[in-house]
């Protein structure tokens, strides 16, 4: 009996420390989304810094039921307009209604595209991009948290880890000038990229990948996109994978130049998470997706089980 007590007791304290050493670090959690927070601030003009510093507090470094459930870094929660899955969990008031996402890939995209359609977020827009506490400062003017120490808890994460060094990696002076350009003849607020009726000035050629892309807006479609980028109506279709006919869809990324064959040294393979596409990971990584099929041993149309290694650089072992 005595045995058996000890048995359960060792149990119980056993599992916290088990809990606890799978939870991720915040080292590890901006070491994994840095590259995430960077490509984001390059298409929005949102500091990486800021972003990086909200995914550790949001998502408790990653480890937080809607992190861990709903891929949600940055509790946001679903308002009227999401159309989107959903997840409900405890906050100010019982069982609230947050965005579930596919992937995080998704949920730094649409908190970027959140704070850029938000007009009560539009003021941040005209602070210097490397101006990090007047971006925090900013985020708690405007409402993003209750908390009432909010900015001074961003600040202090991006200056303990030196976050800021990543605000450098961007090159944003084209995109504020932009910005002050709008300002000054429309007399409105700062341009926000995803505007449908500024798309034209709003454009902007990213280098992603080692490849030239550009970000999809309201409005976009093939026909206006090689126009305006003069190309023939093949390309943009071919350099993407898709079938002549479907339409771009908005924030989506185009590549305006052929992608790779394989993947760079540096990225050798994906494990995927629910949601994940062949097509997304051909994109993402800046790959054919033929040739991705291919090293894979997959055929058109098969998609990837959640978890399945793929390959991006070499051939995919055969199964025994």
């Amino acid at each position: 009996m005595i045995k058996y007590i000890l048995l359960v007791i060792s149990f119980f304290m056993f599992i916290p420390g088990f809990a606890q050493q799978n939870q991720m670090s915040r080292e590890a959690y901006i070491q994994k989304y840095y590259p995430l927070a960077i490509s984001e601030m390059e298409r929005s003009g949102i500091p990486a810094s800021i972003t990086l510093a909200q995914g550790c507090w949001e998502s408790q470094n990653g480890n937080s039921v809607l992190a861990t459930e709903g891929n949600n870094h940055f509790g946001i929660k679903c308002k009227s307009e999401w159309r989107g899955k959903k997840i409900y969990h405890d906050d100010d008031a019982k069982g609230e209604c947050f965005r579930k996402y596919a992937h995080a890939e998704a949920s730094y995209v649409d908190h970027s595209n959140f704070l850029m359609a938000g007009s009560r977020y539009s003021f941040l827009f005209q602070l210097d991009p490397k101006d990090y506490a007047g971006w925090a400062r900013g985020l708690k003017q405007a409402g993003y948290a209750t908390d009432p120490t909010y900015a001074e808890r961003l600040i202090k994460i991006i200056e303990d880890f030196k976050l800021y060094v990543y605000d450098e990696y961007g090159d944003n002076r084209q995109l504020a000038s932009i910005k002050q350009e709008e300002e000054k003849t429309t007399h409105n607020k700062a341009l926000r990229p995803s505007t449908p009726a500024k798309k034209n000035t709003a454009h902007k050629i990213e280098m992603r990948n080692g490849l030239r892309s550009v970000v999809v807006l309201e409005g976009d479609t093939y026909q206006s996109l090689t126009k305006f980028l003069k190309l023939k109506d093949w390309q943009l279709y071919t350099y993407n994978d898709f079938g002549k006919g479907r339409q771009p869809r908005p924030n989506e990324i185009l590549y305006i130049e052929a992608k790779y064959r394989k993947a760079s040294k540096q990225h050798k393979q994906h494990v995927t998470e629910n949601g994940d596409t062949m097509h997304y990971i051909a994109q993402r990584y800046g790959i054919r997706l033929k040739p991705l099929l291919r090293r894979n041993r997959m055929d058109d149309g098969q998609e990837p089980a959640v978890g399945q290694v793929v390959y991006l650089h070499h051939k995919s072992p055969r199964k025994r």
